[in-house]
């Protein structure tokens, strides 16, 4: 999640690598949160430290998180290295300590296991990693009190776009500023509850260097190769609204609804989206920061910065104006007065 206080925390990837060069990495560590591509970085970097490639089938230990047992956990564990630094022994998947219970560690053996990472053997790293965690967890706790937890959730805005330039320059390309604001946008990075992650985000920009045939990247490319998904395209229709660029906002509407997207789910966005310019415009106004509209809006800055962009364009009487449209369209869809596709056509045609 993103953090709502002033002073960002330091993420997860950048102190681990820290911690990893100085070699002040505890032999303990638990890895979890939305950004897997980080995490699996972040392990394939603890397993190059500390295992010899030449012994890596020895020393390196990979076991399922979902069927593992304490028999199994404690036997990898306890196996002295062969010629590595540390033997390392990833948990993957550990569902355990989401809170989900297993069927292959009861109650007694969690206890049991709680113990046994107390004391775990110096010579080895264990690493568990998971999607999620349920605090109150006993294991949780144990990893807490005598390990590192480490969350990798979504990567701020500068480290964002230095990521994204960093990859186009490896690749000899080059994309200025706007591009990568651009991307940014089409990609849903920062959509409210988007499962859009650096996976997704890895295999666009791989997309757009291949469609780019010269070395700067352009926005045609940014079009034509970012997935994007539907919060990005609907913020990419109010844009289009705002400038008046009618024509192009009917092909958005049109190639949502050939997708099969339903046309309720649509409006409903719609009407959210115009409820953030709105609520953005009245606190622009009022004098509150971005940080303070970031705690009462609840959304990331970055969606904060965009909606700002977009109250230039209107008034508040013009937004509450939109807004009661919204809400009256939708009332007639229900009460059967307009068919849906038509009602967001006309909706586009009175803005």
């Amino acid at each position: 999640m993103a953090n709502n206080s002033s002073e960002k925390e330091e993420h997860a990837y950048k102190k681990i690598d820290r911690e990893i060069k100085s070699n002040i990495v505890k032999n303990l560590l638990f890895l979890y949160g939305r950004e897997n591509f980080l995490i699996h970085w972040a392990v394939d970097t603890l397993v190059q430290k500390n295992v010899n490639e030449v012994c890596r089938e020895m020393d390196f230990s990979h076991l399922d998180g979902t069927t593992v047992t304490l028999e199994q956990i404690i036997n990898s564990c306890e196996t002295v290295p062969f010629l590595s630094p540390k033997r390392v022994v990833l948990i993957s998947d550990f569902k355990l300590i989401e809170g989900t219970k297993s069927k292959n560690l009861n109650e007694e053996e969690e206890k049991r296991l709680a113990v046994y990472l107390k004391q775990l053997p110096q010579e080895c790293m264990l690493i568990l990693t998971a999607e999620g965690v349920d605090k109150r967890k006993r294991l949780y706790k144990t990893v807490s009190e005598v390990g590192s937890v480490y969350e990798f959730g979504e990567l701020d805005e500068k480290s964002l776009r230095s990521y994204i330039a960093k990859r186009f320059r490896e690749s000899g390309k080059k994309a200025n500023t706007s591009v990568i604001s651009q991307i940014i946008q089409t990609s849903g990075y920062y959509d409210k509850d988007t499962d859009y992650n650096l996976y997704n985000l890895e295999n666009d920009i791989k997309k757009a260097i291949a469609y780019s045939e010269e070395s700067d990247v352009g926005i045609d490319a940014v079009n034509h190769t970012i997935s994007g998904n539907i919060d990005t395209y609907v913020f990419n229709l109010i844009d289009h609204l705002s400038g008046n660029r009618k024509g192009e906002a009917y092909q958005i509407l049109h190639n949502l609804l050939v997708s099969g997207e339903n046309e309720y789910r649509l409006l409903a966005l719609l009407a959210s989206h115009f409820e953030i310019i709105l609520s953005v415009k009245e606190m622009k106004e009022e004098g509150k920061s971005l940080q303070e509209m970031k705690k009462l809006l609840g959304i990331h800055e970055y969606r904060i910065k965009v909606a700002a962009m977009l109250t230039e364009r209107y008034t508040l009487s013009s937004l509450r104006k939109i807004l009661r449209k919204i809400y009256e369209i939708d009332k007639h869809i229900k009460t059967g007065l307009l068919e849906a596709s038509l009602a967001l056509e006309l909706f586009i045609a009175e803005i």
